[in-house]
């Protein structure tokens, strides 16, 4: 392939002006891996590629231009400015897969002088992002106050999970539970999976029939009907709003309203004490690392002595990494989300005097539990579009496919960490061995 990237003479002459293609050439640390198109007819990668991204307007080069990376490339394919070929875009896992080892190098200052003028100087001009990105971590200070109080931390979770109940039927499935699930075998069923979760939840609590269970960001309230169906009396917290009118709706659907309930409420407002078991089923990850302490001593001093709870979310594959989302993640999924390696999470909550009794990593669960979900994206991709626009399904499918790889490469991982709050002396009052089924 011919390429410019180590042309200083091209870059030399003032007069050189490089197509798209070229400067992508330029830009790329090795070969591009898949077929790369532009408006302005180049062209660059192998042509028999199954795969290729389209460049269709100069607001795409914008959006690539001026936020390299993960966001400028979400932005340009978002919006439309940027198109893929060869993938459904409700699961684009494998034009992912296959630009995973895309790299780039820093160029020359005599090429970024020489991209700018190729491009044109208003190319470099930032430009509107689409209207499904949320604002940058430094504005959202300005306007819904520090990260992780009351008020932004309700404002995060609106954006993120107060899509419509209707688009996370069609996504998630009947279960309507967006939480890893467990599978005992690949050939699961997605709702086999998600019932058996609940069941090893339930199970690692010694949850009996009589018990008062606390389930902190409860979602959609599966963990607490699953719970109130045995009998269990169940609080359940979340901060949607939808999410907890659609939870309540099915509880007395259900005929559970005498143990069950889900509460419009941040978790740190819950009264209630003594309980017998708590569970956090994907809530840690939006607390924020820094609040670690208070969570769980939150978490003990709703437990009884004997009291045991499961703290369930994602981590990092090591504890040495900034726990800041990218920023793909963070402007368009998960506002203020924070991530960390399970080794952080057992210390906080030895510091604060509960005992961890237990812990597995279910990483390759994700990885399945995201397949499914981008195949139900897929299967209902009009009925998604159509109720919360095409820009938004594309958000999705870009970010379950991407999690779906980070998942199978080790990128992050999914940890049940299992403990209990000690009597005074010491004592659990637990048995000596595991006493769940896997």
């Amino acid at each position: 392939m011919t390429t410019f990237r180590d042309r200083s003479d091209v870059f030399a002459d003032l007069g050189t002006k490089l197509s798209i293609a070229e400067i992508f050439e330029t830009l790329i640390d090795g070969d591009m891996p898949i077929r790369l198109t532009a408006y302005d007819g180049s062209a660059t990668g192998p042509e028999d590629s199954e795969f290729a991204l389209d460049i269709k307007t100069p607001r795409g080069i914008n959006y690539l231009a001026t936020a390299p990376g993960d966001l400028g490339m979400a932005r340009a394919y978002i919006s439309g400015d940027m198109t893929a070929t060869g993938v459904h875009p409700g699961d684009p896992y494998e034009l992912l897969r296959a630009i995973d080892s895309l790299k780039f190098r820093r160029p020359s200052a005599l090429a970024l002088v020489t991209i700018a003028r190729s491009l044109g100087w208003e190319r470099l001009r930032p430009v509107a992002p689409p209207p499904q990105e949320t604002l940058p971590r430094w504005r959202r200070i300005a306007l819904e106050g520090l990260r992780h109080s009351k008020a932004r931390d309700a404002e995060a979770i609106h954006h993120h999970y107060d899509v419509s109940n209707t688009f996370y039927e069609h996504v998630l499935g009947p279960s309507m539970t967006y939480t890893c699930a467990v599978y005992e075998d690949e050939n699961w069923t997605l709702e086999q999976a998600q019932e058996n979760k609940y069941r090893l939840v339930f199970d690692k609590l010694r949850l009996r029939e009589g018990d008062r269970l606390l389930d902190i960001g409860c979602g959609w309230g599966g963990m607490v009907r699953y719970a109130a169906k045995r009998g269990v009396k169940v609080i359940g917290a979340t901060l949607s709003a939808e999410q907890a009118e659609w939870a309540q709706k099915r509880i007395a659907a259900e005929g559970l309203s005498e143990l069950a309930e889900v509460r419009h409420s941040d978790y740190r407002d819950i009264a209630e004490s003594g309980f017998d078991a708590v569970s956090s089923i994907g809530l840690t990850e939006h607390i924020g690392v820094h609040n670690y302490p208070f969570y769980f001593d939150f978490i003990k001093s709703k437990l009884r002595d004997g009291g045991v709870f499961l703290n369930h979310c994602i981590t990092r594959h090591d504890n040495l990494r900034t726990t800041k989302a990218g920023d793909f993640i963070d402007r368009y999924v998960f506002p203020d989300g924070e991530l960390i390696g399970s080794g952080r999470i057992i210390s906080e909550i030895q510091n604060i005097g509960l005992e961890v009794v237990h812990e597995e990593n279910l990483r390759e669960h994700y990885a399945l539990t995201l397949h499914e979900w981008c195949k139900n994206l897929v299967a209902n991709w009009d009925a998604c579009v159509a109720e919360a626009g095409e820009g938004t399904a594309k958000v999705w499918g870009l970010y379950m496919a991407g999690s779906r790889l980070g998942f199978q490469r080790n990128v992050v991982q999914l940890h049940q960490v299992l403990g209990v709050k000690l009597g005074p002396k010491g004592e659990s009052g637990l048995p000596l061995r595991p006493w769940w089924q896997p």
